[in-house]
Parts: C-alpha cells; sequence; structure tokens
C-alpha cells in the first residue's frame, strides 16, 4: 500500500469491486445476484457522496489488491483508490491505520460501506471524539461497529477470528482495554447485511430518501416498502 499524503483529517470507505458473489452475500435470501451488485453499486456511491460533505477532509477508498483495477473503471478518475495490504476486513483495518496516520495525517476514520444513510454529523463527531481520546467506535446494533477512528497505529488491535461475527465489537472493546485506549461512541446505527436490515432500509430512506438517494430511488422501484 502506497498513498500520497493530504489532509489532517482522513476517512476511509472500505469497499469491493461490485461483483456477483463477492459482496452482500447473506442478503441472497431477498434479492437476486445482479440485484444485489446494483445494491452494492448504490450503497457505495451514496456512502461517497456523504463522505464529500465533510469539509477539509481526504477521502479515500481502500480495497483488495485484486479490485483496484475495477473500482477505478467504476467510480472514476476523481476517486482516490488505495489498495490495502494482506487479506480480509482486519488486514484492511490494521494496514489502513499503519499506513495512513502520520506525515501530516493526525487522525483517520474507517468507515463501512453499507450505511450511506448515516447523519453526517456523526462522521463529524467521529473526527471530533479524537480530541479526547485514542479510539473512536460506532457500533451497529447487531454487536459490530461501522467505523472506527484512531491517532495513532496499534498492532495487534484488530482480531480476525472475531470479524463479521456479533461479538466483532467486544473483541475490539476488549483489545482497546488490554491496550490501555482511551474509546468513546458515535451513536449506534444499522449496515446492511441481513435482508431485515434491507427492509428497514427500505423504510427508513421511504421517509428520508435524500440521506442516500441512488439507493432510495433503487428500493423505491424494487417497491419494497
Amino acid at each position: 500500500m502506497t498513498v500520497s499524503r493530504g489532509a489532517a483529517r482522513t476517512l476511509v470507505v472500505v469497499a469491493k469491486a461490485p461483483r456477483i458473489g463477492h459482496v452482500k452475500t447473506r442478503l441472497g435470501a431477498a434479492l437476486a445476484p445482479e440485484g444485489i451488485v446494483a445494491l452494492y453499486r448504490c450503497l457505495i456511491e451514496d456512502t461517497l457522496e456523504l463522505a464529500g460533505r465533510l469539509p477539509a477532509t481526504r477521502v479515500v477508498v481502500v480495497c483488495p489488491a485484486a479490485d483496484v483495477g475495477e473500482l477505478r473503471v467504476w467510480l472514476g478518475p476523481t476517486t482516490e483508490i488505495v489498495a490495502q495490504e494482506g487479506g480480509g476486513l482486519a488486514a484492511a483495518l490494521d494496514s489502513t491505520f499503519r499506513v495512513f496516520l502520520g506525515e501530516g495525517v493526525d487522525r483517520v476514520v474507517i468507515f463501512n460501506g453499507d450505511s450511506p444513510h448515516l447523519p453526517p454529523a456523526e462522521l463529524e463527531r467521529a473526527f471530533a471524539l479524537l480530541d479526547g481520546c485514542d479510539l473512536t467506535i460506532g457500533p451497529t446494533i447487531d454487536g459490530g461497529y461501522y467505523l472506527v477512528g484512531g491517532r495513532a497505529y496499534h498492532p495487534g488491535l484488530f482480531d480476525a477470528s472475531r470479524m463479521g461475527t456479533q461479538t466483532a465489537l467486544d473483541a475490539l472493546l476488549a483489545r482497546a482495554g488490554a491496550l490501555g485506549l482511551a474509546v468513546e461512541m458515535t451513536a449506534s446505527w444499522y449496515d446492511v447485511d441481513e435482508p431485515h436490515d434491507l427492509e428497514r432500509l427500505a423504510r427508513d430512506l421511504h421517509s428520508a430518501p435524500a440521506s442516500a438517494r441512488r439507493t432510495a430511488a433503487l428500493l423505491e422501484r424494487w417497491r419494497l416498502v
């Protein structure tokens, strides 16, 4: 992973290439494979639009090395895309903090790609909380987390064996405690992993479509509400 240096605040969006069988596979009970890919495209594009609303913040997409070419074609030349080091989400998180922090970048927030309806104020809060703590975490209602932010690299913070499980948040908090890190939380939110998450998202976006306009338009066409 090689990066250019930019703003002191960096927001990193974790993404993958939008291929069948490669993204959001747990939605297979509710959507056809082509539908999952279409939804994923909307989620990432809306997430990047949300990220772009933050002032004085560099926005970077981090993805598996094999996906870089596809993401560059999809997201275009104005989107900064960087290959992660290693495989899996734990490796992506670990290498992102290690590589991005330093040389003028004093705080990094890593954000998932399937919560584009998050209020922008929560992303701002994640950066602001780092004034008084070592780690900010955005917990999800299912026991995971939708963002994690820090001011320094802490080796061993992320446990690959617990990623994607209902104990992911507990595992991260335990590791942070063992490392003596002060932690603050942003608001609890939800991401879109399971069919019931998609149903909730459809209801929420029906009421507030501007919060993720591409995703809202797609779900409206599918008449999920």
